[in-house]
């Protein structure tokens, strides 16, 4: 079976309001990219992955006239996929839903939050005391993370979250006190999160559940010069350390990028920087999965046009990877 995260640049602005794609000649959000070109360069890169379901990051929006289920029902349609099934969890305001798109045919899947003491419901509030000041601070998530209930129709059930971290960068302020002042809030936040979701994780994990974790996390080591003032990254503390071996996650591009802090790491992204007339590369997504899972033979991929050989080798496929998004799918092949 083969699952995948892709995070889809403004995936919101190539539907219209009744979730039609917009394959037309006007831009979208991605720059100087039309809203078709990226349709047709999304839809390639969708039946080239052929996995047979795809955690879908930045999903289009829902609200009051709006719907993830039926943008994305179209667009695999249009784009001739066999994922055409879609779920969604809890909406939110910054139309960029998470929503997985999958075939019926190879997986029963429900949305199923869950809610507890160490961890509430995913749509709710949560506080934790990260400052040391003896005063929880009080957290929430603008992207709810998708908890989904997932069994195959060979009958083997597991547990799949899809998240989409708060990103670090200090958007909007101005002049160094300002942005470092609102960085390290931002941080904290997003290690907040972090916590609140690994404590969901550890709940699976102690009930003896089958897990993956797949999804954005805006954050690895080595990529924030704020890290030091907390100690651990967030893929840290969602990989587990410390615990026993059965309460740990992995991923093996974590897991490299975790030991080698310098030289030639995975990417997942690549952003224009155009203060700096240069293109940035960070590893940001990820599909992490619990111990058992390690024994049926997974394989991970990260569909870089750059870095993997037959992506770069196939000058169609390379080509739409660069039109269609500012990251890069990352697949998961494992015996289910």
């Amino acid at each position: 079976m083969r699952l995948a995260s892709y995070n889809v640049e403004w995936f919101d602005s190539l539907f219209d309001n009744k979730g039609r794609p917009l394959i037309d000649d006007e831009p979208g959000g991605r720059h100087r990219i039309t809203r078709g070109d990226q349709l047709e360069a999304l839809g390639h890169v969708f039946r080239r992955i052929d996995a047979d379901a795809i955690m879908v990051i930045e999903a289009p929006d829902t609200n009051r006239r709006r719907s993830t289920t039926r943008a994305l029902a179209n667009f695999a349609e249009a784009a001739g996929l066999r994922t055409r099934d879609v779920v969604t969890g809890f909406a939110n305001n910054t139309q960029q839903e998470i929503a997985l798109l999958y075939d019926a045919d190879k997986l029963r899947v429900r949305h199923d939050p869950r809610d507890d003491e160490a961890a509430p419901r995913f749509d709710m509030e949560f506080g934790i005391d990260l400052d040391i000041d003896a005063r929880a601070d009080i957290v929430n998530f603008s992207k709810p993370p998708l908890e989904l209930a997932v069994e195959t129709l060979s009958g083997r059930k597991l547990r799949m979250i899809g998240a989409h971290l708060k990103s670090k960068a200090p958007h909007g302020a101005k002049g160094r006190d300002a942005i470092m002042k609102l960085a390290i809030a931002n941080r904290r936040k997003q290690l907040a999160q972090a916590v609140w979701l690994r404590r969901r994780i550890v709940a699976h994990l102690h009930a003896g559940e089958d897990l993956i974790l797949m999804g954005d996390l805006n954050d690895g080591p080595g990529l924030d010069s704020y890290e030091g003032l907390f100690g651990r990254s967030s893929v840290e503390i969602l990989l587990g350390n410390g615990d026993d071996a059965e309460m740990l996650l992995y991923d093996p591009h974590a897991a490299e990028a975790l030991q080698r802090r310098i030289g030639a790491q995975p990417t997942t992204a690549r952003f224009y920087i155009h203060s700096e007339k240069r293109y940035l590369q960070a590893l940001l997504d990820y599909v992490m999965i619990s111990s058992r899972l390690r024994d049926c033979a997974p394989s991970w991929r990260i569909w870089h046009p750059f870095d993997d050989a037959e992506c770069w080798q196939d000058e169609a496929l390379r080509g739409a990877l660069l039109v269609a998004s500012d990251h890069f799918p990352v697949t998961l092949d494992v015996d289910l």
